[in-house]
């Protein structure tokens, strides 16, 4: 695979197959996935519960296990440090794709 650079991204779509190639262990993929869905239930108990308190979680979880992935399986430093916002999407793009199968597991 060729390396995709990795600064002056223009666009989102520039900048997720770079995100993708970050993501090339299957674990990391799986533990991205489980800390994504974990915060989409949280939000969902947060939003129907109206227990705000539980906000400070949000990064705590959805960083927990992505970091894992990356630290342990990808030997990698997460994209978030360098491109935040573009890194959070890319999350929430993947997760899309690996649950329609665009992305493997």
């Amino acid at each position: 695979m060729t390396a995709i650079k990795q600064e002056g991204f223009q666009s989102f779509a520039e900048f997720y197959p770079y995100y993708l190639q970050e993501h090339s262990h299957a674990v990391c993929r799986r533990l991205h996935f489980v800390g994504t869905s974990c915060v989409l239930l949280l939000l969902g108990y947060v939003l129907t519960s109206q227990n705000f308190v539980w906000l400070w979680a949000f990064p705590v979880i959805g960083y927990g296990f992505a970091w894992v992935g990356h630290f342990f399986f990808e030997k990698n430093r997460p994209a978030t440090f360098k491109h935040p916002f573009y890194s959070l999407a890319g999350d929430f793009v993947m997760y899309k794709d690996m649950i329609i199968g665009r992305v493997s597991w």
